[in-house]
C-alpha cells in the first residue's frame, strides 16, 4: 500500500480589498435614473395657456417702511419727515394702492401712544394693514 504525503497546500487567500465594480455599476444606474425622472418632476402636465389681455401677472403686495428712532421722530422710507408729510406720504400711498402694508418699526424706548398716533395717521389715510417689525434675538432671562 503506498500512502501520499501528509504534506497539504495552502489553500486560496481570501481577497483583501474592496471591489469597486459593484459599486460604481450602482451609482451609474442611481444617475441615470435621475437623470430621467428629474425633468418628470419640474411639471407633469405641460400646458399652452392662451394669451388674453386681461390676465395681467399679479404684483407682490407693496408696503412702506415707517421708523420711528428714540426721540420719536419719524421716517418714512428712511427719510425723516414731520407730522404734516407723514400723513401725506401715507395718503398718497393709499391713493397708489389701497392694500398697501405699514411696517412700523420702533424704537424700544418710544412711548406706545406716539406709536399708537402713527397707527392712527396710517389708519386715517386708508391704510389699514400694519405690521409691526421686531428683532428675532430671543432676550435671556
Amino acid at each position: 500500500m503506498s500512502f501520499g504525503r501528509l504534506e497539504r497546500t495552502p489553500g486560496p487567500q481570501p481577497m483583501s480589498e474592496i471591489n469597486m465594480t459593484p459599486l460604481v455599476d450602482v451609482m451609474l444606474v442611481l444617475v441615470v435614473i435621475f437623470i430621467i425622472t428629474a425633468p418628470l418632476l419640474v411639471s407633469a402636465v405641460k400646458v399652452d395657456l392662451p394669451k388674453a389681455d386681461g390676465a395681467a401677472a399679479l404684483e407682490a403686495p407693496k408696503f412702506i417702511a415707517i421708523t420711528l428712532d428714540r426721540s420719536g421722530q419719524v421716517y418714512v422710507d428712511d427719510r425723516p419727515l414731520d407730522a404734516q408729510a407723514v400723513s401725506a406720504a401715507l395718503r398718497h400711498a393709499a391713493e397708489r394702492q389701497p392694500d398697501t402694508e405699514v411696517r412700523l418699526r420702533a424704537d424700544a424706548a418710544v412711548p406706545y401712544g406716539r406709536v399708537v398716533e402713527v397707527m392712527g395717521q396710517a389708519h386715517l389715510a386708508g391704510l389699514h394693514r400694519i405690521g409691526f417689525v421686531a428683532d428675532a434675538t430671543v432676550a435671556a432671562h
